[in-house]
């Protein structure tokens, strides 16, 4: 294999790269199994509680593994896990994939990268923690940023109504991840982050099926072919696989040049969704995503 003579650098590069390519693609496949033809459109609870499902295997194994030889859990932490897990993968998917019947891909994705600035500031109200001057020149950057990416969808939609509930929907998933984020990093230190993540999964999975069964019918499964298609690829190339990636670029790089790598992201989205579902692209869009990943990188840096 030609990548066997790498350094352990230029191969956690190109993991990350891979990493911030699935994630990317995640709204692309959403839309297109929204898109997709059958008796009835598929919903976002049901879209949500399967691609949740179809991946609990992978976290299973993973909790199991990772805590053979590790102490038993707290009480508390168990009460920890359980929080996060509601705020995180199941109440921000949850956000996600309902904003994402509304706005295009490209927003979307912009939204959910303000989630590093939206740390910052949970730190200011909350934790005592202050600004500085690079800190709020990226929070400026980022949010006229976004700014102009909603007039971008604004423009090209026509649907002020809907642009603007699926960026609020959209806002609310990456407000509910940061405060995951801003809750985790203890869990993380006790538990080590391959134990924490498997466990947060498997809350996540079980509040997103208990959801899907309370709120409809198991008719609701019933589903042609190329939406469990749709979902499986999101599963496999936009969950489990960029999750591992990334995890194994922190590993040979480091956080911060793995995050700055996944910058790309919000770039891809927007190629993917001009290229496969034909959203229309702008100049204010490109200086609003400019302006935005410049914000990121600024609070990113050391």
């Amino acid at each position: 294999m030609f990548w066997k003579n790498w350094s352990s650098d230029r191969i956690g590069v190109g993991l990350a790269i891979l990493a911030a390519f699935g994630f990317s693609f995640k709204a692309i496949l959403i839309k297109l199994a929204y898109a997709a033809p059958g008796a009835a459109p598929v919903g976002p609870i049901t879209l949500l509680s399967l691609r949740m499902l179809l991946s609990l295997p992978a976290f299973v194994w993973l909790g199991i593994t990772s805590s053979r030889e590790a102490p038993p859990l707290a009480p508390r932490d168990w009460g920890m896990l359980v929080v996060l897990g509601l705020l995180g993968y199941y109440g921000a998917s949850l956000f996600d994939f309902l904003g994402l019947q509304y706005v295009s891909a490209g927003l979307e994705r912009l939204i959910l990268f303000t989630y590093p600035t939206l740390t910052i500031l949970i730190g200011v109200f909350f934790m005592g923690k202050r600004l500085d001057r690079r800190e709020i020149a990226a929070l400026l950057l980022s949010y006229v940023g976004i700014g102009l990416a909603f007039v971008h969808d604004l423009e090209f939609s026509g649907d002020m109504q809907k642009v603007i509930i699926g960026s609020l929907l959209v806002f609310g998933s990456s407000v509910t991840y940061s405060l995951y984020l801003s809750g985790s990093g203890p869990m993380i230190s006790r538990l080590g982050s391959t134990r924490f993540t498997a466990l947060v999964m498997i809350v996540s999975t079980l509040a997103a099926a208990l959801h899907s069964l309370v709120s409809q019918p198991l008719s609701a499964y019933d589903l042609p072919a190329s939406i469990y298609g749709y979902v499986l690829a999101i599963v496999v190339f936009s969950t489990v696989l960029p999750m591992f990636m990334q995890s194994a670029s922190i590993r040979r790089i480091g956080i911060a040049r793995s995050v700055l790598i996944g910058t790309l992201g919000p770039v891809l989205t927007i190629f993917f969704g001009w290229w496969i579902l034909g959203e229309p692209m702008s100049l204010a869009q490109a200086a609003g995503t400019a302006m935005v990943l410049l914000g990121v990188f600024m609070v990113s840096r050391k």
